[in-house]
């Protein structure tokens, strides 16, 4: 079966993988800068999820009807949805770091303290959501059904699979271009190279954390929409902590604080635990990842990439 299913399981790995790997960006960005870890970015995504499913409501779409609109309006729905998400998730998570993070950075907390923060409002988002949506799952839509467009070595590829790849990719490479290309860009890898040198230079550090939280809330937002896509059934109010796991997993996979590892971290995330759901069956899909997790910090603890941009951590 593993061997018959082998470029079936690949290509459906790297479009889960390249939905970790977009909320993986945003732990990677945030430790890059802050050497903190966000525990909480797991709730940003299913603000961005809960986000898009309330578009595809205020659009007319109900749960479990199949829409009769034409390709190109079913398009611009998902990108509108998209648009939503994105932008409540990325307020979000820039109302995170002002509430939660930036008076304790403001009295030098202790990094414990940074932590514990993140996991109480992670606690807190979590349980809102399940005070006003309850909780069970929100009802099914699916926009675009699934349909195999062409084969790679005789495994369809579905019109999913290769919206949801093509996308993810194309917003890493964007990230990627921001990040290493642009002004704002070089304050953020100055801050995360050396923050107090960074700020004597004048670049502003308040305005590049701020930055960076939006820029990994936005991305969070974007994974929202194509996990809504792969699987309809996901808008629940504690939908993004396995993922977040994961996504955390894939980041420290590929080097935690490397952008680049991100993305790579997600994609072999993605792939191996899909090879483990044939090999093994689907009880052991979440088994298989977190070994490999395991096995790779044991030979090379910082990552996969963790070096490579080891000075600038971005």
């Amino acid at each position: 079966m593993f061997f018959d299913r082998f470029w079936a399981n690949t290509i459906n790995g790297l479009a889960y993988g390249s939905i970790y790997a977009l909320v993986a960006l945003g732990y990677t960005l945030v430790y890059g800068v802050l050497q903190l870890i966000n525990f909480a970015h797991s709730e940003i995504f299913v603000i961005g999820v809960f986000g898009v499913y309330f578009t595809f409501l205020a659009l007319g779409f109900q749960p479990g009807a199949v829409p009769s609109l034409p390709i190109g309006g079913i398009i611009a729905d998902l990108v509108l949805a998209g648009a939503v998400g994105m932008i409540l998730a990325g307020l979000a998570a820039v109302l995170l770091e002002r509430v939660a993070y930036r008076p304790l950075r403001r009295r030098n907390a202790p990094r414990l303290a940074f932590l514990i923060t993140a996991i109480g409002a992670s606690f807190v988002v979590q349980q809102l959501f399940r005070i006003f949506r309850g909780s069970n799952p929100e009802g099914t839509i699916r926009l675009l059904q699934p349909q195999p467009l062409f084969r790679v070595f005789g495994a369809p590829v579905t019109n999913l699979q290769l919206i949801i790849i093509v996308a993810s990719v194309a917003m890493f490479f964007a990230a990627d271009g921001f990040v290493n290309r642009t002004r704002l860009g070089r304050g953020v890898r100055a801050v995360a190279q050396d923050p107090a040198t960074a700020t004597l230079m004048g670049v502003n550090r308040e305005r590049v954390i701020v930055i960076t939280f939006l820029l990994g809330g936005l991305l969070a937002g974007a994974a929202a929409l194509f996990y809504l896509m792969t699987i309809p059934q996901g808008a629940v109010f504690n939908g993004g902590f396995l993922l977040g796991i994961k996504a955390f997993a894939a980041a420290v996979l590929g080097g935690i604080g490397n952008l680049r590892g991100a993305l790579v971290g997600g994609l072999i995330l993605g792939i191996v635990e899909n090879y483990g759901q044939s090999l093994f069956g689907g009880d052991w899909r979440d088994v298989v990842a977190f070994v490999l997790l395991v096995g790779v910090l044991m030979l090379r603890p910082t990552g996969i990439l963790g070096e490579s941009l080891g000075k600038a951590r971005v």
